[in-house]
């Protein structure tokens, strides 16, 4: 009996070729496992090897429209609670803190870019939050786009300092940069007014606060805070700033329970944005990972910082909570 046109044996294709020939029949096609399997002549569990491959590859990018995540019941609690424009609220997975982490990541990085339209003026924050985000960007052409790096270059050891975090930004939107080519924290109140006097740095400092929409995490005040470890503060002056009633710190701006600032050693020697100026923007984008940091981001939304939020279910159900 002459064999089924339709089969294909594995010696006709093979290597990568039968990995995206799989992809294709899945995803594409609509085949399941098992007639993947009898059409390539092979087991069931040499599919799943191939799929997951291609999804290590690269080869598979799946998105859900953002409209299943900013329609539901828990994305309009938050958006009436917190008078917000959208909300954009994760499933929480049965994993851990990493896996809820990323899943936060990956809904920002696909949500942004509908977010931003060419002509935009985006300013771009830092730290790990806003570093996954910017890692996590698919590669998208926006005419005409700006980015801005929000606060001066720190000395992290882990390599999500602003400058890197703003110009990733700019790359995955082929955008142009506008980097502040200045430490976050200088050493006196006057080596900072004297670099704001330079003409370079005073046109720089306009530039970012000129910026229509703003991309942004807020911090947690604890010890282990990287405005802690990226030397942006020291324990001493962060415990001066929480003695005082901040919960939260974004840009390097210390913020209490209603958004408002908190005036502490570290004002005058900040190099970047005030928190006046993030204020009120056209649109604010926070990105909240993690429910010790639920109360600095309520904060940031009371403040008139966010209009936009990303986040999960157990996080919007702490900030419900707090409202």
């Amino acid at each position: 009996m002459p064999q089924n046109p339709t089969r294909r044996s594995t010696r006709q294709i093979s290597g990568e070729d039968i990995v995206v020939e799989t992809a294709w029949l899945y995803y594409h096609d609509g085949l399941n496992q098992s007639e993947i399997a009898n059409k390539l002549l092979v087991s069931r569990a040499t599919v799943v090897n191939y799929l997951q491959e291609a999804r290590e590859r690269g080869y598979i990018h799946t998105k859900l429209s953002p409209e299943a995540f900013n329609t539901h019941r828990t994305a309009l609690e938050l958006r009436e609670r917190f008078e917000l424009k959208a909300a954009y609220v994760l499933p929480d997975g049965t994993g851990g803190q990493d896996d809820h982490a990323s899943r936060i990541i990956r809904g920002a990085a696909d949500w942004l870019p509908s977010l931003i339209q060419p002509g935009d003026r985006l300013g771009v924050a830092w730290g790990k939050t806003i570093y996954d985000v910017a890692e996590r960007l698919e590669q998208t052409n926006i005419p005409d786009l700006t980015v801005l790096q929000l606060v001066g270059s720190m000395a992290t050891p882990y390599g999500f300092s602003a400058d890197v975090c703003s110009s990733i930004v700019a790359r995955k939107f082929s955008a142009k940069c506008i980097n502040l080519h200045v430490p976050a924290i200088l050493s006196t109140a006057e080596n900072a007014a004297m670099l704001r006097s330079e003409s370079l740095i005073a046109n720089q400092l306009d530039a970012i606060s000129d910026c229509n929409k703003t991309l942004f995490a807020v911090g947690s005040c604890n010890p282990d805070s990287h405005v802690v470890s990226s030397g942006v503060a020291t324990r001493a002056e962060l415990e001066d700033y929480i003695s005082n009633g901040a919960v939260g710190v974004m840009c390097g701006r210390f913020i209490d329970a209603k958004g408002d600032a908190i005036s502490g050693p570290l004002d005058d020697r900040m190099m970047g944005i005030g928190l006046d100026e993030l204020r009120h923007r056209d649109m604010g984008i926070l990105v909240s990972v993690g429910e010790e940091r639920v109360p600095a981001a309520v904060a940031a939304i009371r403040g008139g910082y966010a209009t936009h939020l990303v986040t999960n279910r157990s996080c919007a159900a702490a900030m419900m909570k707090l409202a």
